[in-house]
């Protein structure tokens, strides 16, 4: 079985003010340096156990493609070390290596012998790289004539035709069209079910929340969160926030998870209930059911506009359904200190059996990026039971009607 471990990692590039000082430095070592270092990671510590899944978020720039490349060997860290144990699969940069004038089932022997297989064994998972990869008789052209998607579907197929003790992925779960899309997350959810480890680095937080069991933030080259997937994703969000001055917090609410909210507070929701169609406030509903979101909201300073968002969350934290009164047309415009307003939302609650939370989120844009005042994850829950619909799967409820001609 496969794991990971990192303990105090780090890199840093060598700057020099011009080029002759490095010249300098070359020409005198041991002498006075002639640079500075830039520090791009610093201070990295994780591991990942034998069978977990691990996902590494930050916005660009924060240090994720580094780390993987210090993980993998690629790159060599300045301090620090990496310790890696069972058969590791990598997908970086796909397609990386491919040789245009080379063949695609060339490449794929080339290719997978440095990816650490036996030709013989690369001649043995052929044919399941070419049926994975659908790209037909093109496997047999010079690779110069593939398109960009095509070059990935055979590369990602390659790099996972073996299933891999550790496999490491950065923003793979994007590649080729939505088809493809699907069908290679699919194969990455099997290995996780067969027991690989992974650590994936997404800008896709969905994938992030459905699939791994931990996660961790990298915010100039630093670890700066770390733990359940919902709560770092959360708090990923309000740290976009904070760059526009606000403040972000977290709690533990008395079920265990983690609330965060962030925001100036310059205006606030003061309370909050789901209601019944006879206004009664609720905290279980029947699949179908018409509620009413009520929410109250209070300024506690002058502000120019006040808009209020929601978003129904499954338990994983993946959306359901968002909105705001920006999208609706009906935000409201100087509110004065004191003052309050209160929102009513009507819909039916077309969703599956589970429990669901609610998030909201107040500013004077479109969305929580621009006069961000509060954002409040998990400030409603709620359970859906289906007491009287026939039995159904999934997270909404669709039920057709239904024509059947003989």
């Amino acid at each position: 079985m496969g794991s990971i471990c990192v303990t105090n990692l780090g890199k840093a590039y060598k700057q020099y003010p011009t080029r002759w000082s490095r010249l300098a430095e070359w020409l005198s070592p041991g002498a006075k340096s002639h640079h500075t270092l830039k520090w791009v990671l610093q201070d990295i510590n994780f591991n990942v156990a034998s069978g977990e899944t691990v996902g590494i978020i930050g916005i660009n720039g924060a240090g994720k493609s580094t780390l993987l490349k210090l993980i993998t060997g690629t790159t060599q860290p300045t301090t620090g070390e990496v310790y890696l144990q069972g058969y590791v699969a990598a997908l970086l940069e796909l397609g990386m290596g491919f040789h245009p004038d080379f063949s695609g089932r060339q490449n794929v022997i080339v290719a997978g012998q440095l990816l650490g297989l036996q030709a013989a064994e690369v001649q043995k998972l052929m044919p399941s790289i070419e049926a994975f990869a659908e790209i037909g008789d093109y496997i047999d052209q010079p690779v110069r004539v593939y398109s960009s998607g095509m070059q990935m579907r055979l590369a990602f197929s390659l790099a996972t035709a073996k299933r891999p003790d550790v496999l490491i992925v950065d923003e793979a779960l994007s590649v080729g069209d939505a088809y493809f899309q699907h069908k290679s997350f699919e194969r990455i959810r099997e290995f996780r079910k067969q027991g690989s480890t992974l650590l994936i680095v997404s800008h896709d937080k969905g994938a992030i929340l459905s699939i791994c069991d931990r996660a961790i933030l990298l915010d100039s080259g630093r670890v700066t969160k770390e733990g359940g997937p919902e709560e770092v994703v959360d708090f990923y969000n309000a740290l976009i926030a904070e760059r526009e001055n606000s403040t972000v917090a977290q709690k533990k609410t008395e079920n265990g998870r983690v609330q965060t909210i962030s925001g100036t507070n310059e205006a606030a929701v003061v309370e909050i209930a789901l209601l019944n169609e006879r206004g009664e406030a609720v905290e279980m509903v029947n699949v179908g059911a018409t509620v009413t979101l009520y929410v109250k909201v209070q300024a506690n300073a002058p502000v120019p506009g006040v808009v209020l968002g929601y978003m129904i969350k499954d338990r994983l934290g993946q959306p359901m359904y968002g909105t705001n009164t920006h999208h609706m047309n009906l935000p409201l415009h100087d509110m004065q200190t004191g003052d309050l307003a209160e929102y009513r939302f009507t819909f039916p609650v077309n969703l599956g059996p589970g429990s669901y939370s609610i998030a909201t989120a107040l500013h004077s844009g479109d969305t929580h990026l621009i006069n961000n005042y509060e954002w409040r994850d998990l400030a409603l829950l709620f359970t859906v039971a289906n007491a009287s619909r026939k039995v159904f799967v999934g997270c909404n409820w669709l039920e057709p009607r239904v024509e059947i001609t003989r």
